[in-house]
């Protein structure tokens, strides 16, 4: 009878590539990891890895069981759903994973909500780059998390995860406001929500002397902002890395460069010295969980709270699945 938890190891190390990442990444040292793939083999009765040089590489009969792997934990979740929902009253800890602009402007609203509805339950925020949600729902660091995804940064599909759609944001070119060093042009006062700039490409290209202020690599914001301004004909001369909007904005206000900011970064007392312009772009969140998690009252209720939590003018946005 094949072993779920090595089944598991072997559906990461598909994802991961390493036996060292694995073993990282669930905690565990990687002689456990590699001890527990060999009992896989030997249960399976065949080969089911092979080295090529410092990575692993499934073999066939490997990547059909992940497959199969795939299928059982999905399952598994289904099944403790059911469970959840026989016990009747949620309790015990839900642990959330969300980036900072939805801590600060959605969450909190959320988490109240839910504590009314449910006081047995206790949520847990983990600030979480989308990015990195994928492995940690899959290692079971998270149960439930935020994501997001841009119009040149799609979310790419991840196995062993299911995403519902919430809510989709507007994007905005924040730029200097005239009079500062680094202003340019005679911008007006900021677009209205259902304005969008008529030609996105001109209004970023514009910019393609100043100096830019993105997110640290590695991560959806950065990507998003240089795969914008590549779209346009140019490469931005990045200046600061910064992932906090807020600081983004007061850089910008400071005359240090301009950047591409979502509405949720903008919310708050307008900053005089800072012009935004719309774009046509925009950035979707979802809701991510493990397949087959959907179901368990806890999560479910979590996404309950957190739809009713969105404010009215993100409401109406058509998000992504």
């Amino acid at each position: 009878m094949l072993d779920v938890r090595r089944l598991r190891l072997l559906r990461e190390l598909a994802r991961r590539g390493t036996v060292a990442a694995v073993a990282e990444a669930l905690s565990f040292s990687p002689s456990a990891v590699s001890q527990q793939l060999g009992v896989l083999e030997r249960e399976a009765g065949l080969p089911l890895l092979e080295r090529t040089g410092r990575r692993v590489r499934l073999t066939p009969a490997g990547q059909n069981l992940v497959r199969h792997a795939e299928a059982v934990l999905e399952r598994l979740e289904q099944a403790d759903a059911d469970l959840a929902e026989a016990r009747g009253g949620l309790a015990g800890a839900l642990r959330i994973g969300a980036f900072p602009t939805a801590s600060r402007a959605i969450v909190p609203a959320a988490l109240v909500a839910l504590a009314r509805r449910h006081p047995g339950l206790e949520p847990m925020v983990c600030e979480t780059d989308p990015a990195a949600v994928a492995h940690a729902l899959r290692a079971g660091d998270l149960d439930v998390a935020l994501v997001h995804a841009y119009d040149f940064v799609p979310a790419e599909r991840e196995p062993g995860l299911t995403t519902e759609p919430l809510y989709g944001e507007a994007m905005y070119l924040a730029e200097p406001a005239a009079g500062t060093p680094a202003a340019s042009g005679t911008p007006g006062s900021p677009r209205s929500p259902g304005a969008p700039a008529a030609d996105q490409d001109a209004v970023l290209r514009a910019h393609a002397g100043s100096p830019w202020i993105t997110a640290t690599p590695g991560t959806l914001c950065h990507a998003m902002t240089v795969r914008a301004c590549q779209a346009a004909g140019f490469t931005p001369r990045v200046r600061h890395q910064v992932d906090e909007f807020a600081t983004v904005l007061a850089l910008v206000a400071a005359g240090q460069g301009v950047a591409v900011v979502p509405q949720l970064g903008v919310t708050g007392p307008a900053e005089p010295s800072v012009h935004l312009t719309r774009l046509v772009m925009q950035r979707r969140t979802n809701l991510a969980f493990r397949s087959g998690a959907g179901a368990h009252p806890a999560v479910a209720a979590f996404g309950a709270a957190l739809r009713a939590a969105v404010p009215p003018d993100l409401a109406g946005s058509r998000a992504e699945a």
